[in-house]
């Protein structure tokens, strides 16, 4: 999950406090997977951000925290223009009820694992139509076909709890 940072939304948590609501509150993000549908609406790809991170590149969704006093609508919103840039025209859902949810848990084998905080992700499908390129602290973005995306070498390169999510949403729109 990516983090906001404190000057995005106006005046936010310290590093420090931060740290401690998350050892406290479950804190809740969204997960967004970038999908191409074809005339048939038919999934044709699915976008993954290529991120650094402290053990190197790895593949990841669309993530992040809902802010104090901010829409779902308006951080999916955000999150994607964040990560994918303004170009990627966004079809956002007109239904906020995400395709799955995914608990995230500081203790490994409790179920979707973030060592730093129990949090709560909605996942969303969001058709992009646009050109989308990388902002924010990614490094690349592609699209991959579903056939791609479901290989057991590609979701190797993910965050494990990213590919689960993945998994799922290709699970939802019948594409595993």
């Amino acid at each position: 999950m990516s983090d906001v940072a404190a000057d995005d939304m106006g005046p936010w948590l310290s590093p420090e406090e931060l740290a401690f609501v998350r050892r406290k509150v479950p804190i809740l993000y969204l997960d967004v997977v970038p999908i191409r549908l074809d005339d048939a609406g038919k999934l044709e790809a699915v976008g993954l951000l290529m991120i650094a991170n402290s053990n190197g590149l790895s593949r990841a969704l669309v993530s992040g925290r809902v802010l104090f006093h901010e829409s779902i609508h308006h951080a999916l919103q955000r999150h994607i223009e964040k990560d994918l840039g303004l170009m990627a025209l966004p079809q956002l859902p007109t239904s906020l009820i995400p395709f799955t949810i995914g608990e995230y848990f500081p203790t490994p084998g409790e179920g979707l694992y973030d060592e730093r905080q129990h949090a709560v992700s909605l996942a969303y499908l969001v058709p992009i139509a646009g050109d989308a390129t990388p902002a924010s602290d990614a490094v690349e973005f592609s699209w991959f076909t579903p056939g791609e995306v479901a290989t057991p070498e590609l979701q190797e390169e993910m965050n494990p709890s990213h590919a689960a999510i993945l998994r799922r949403a290709l699970a939802h729109l019948g594409a595993l």
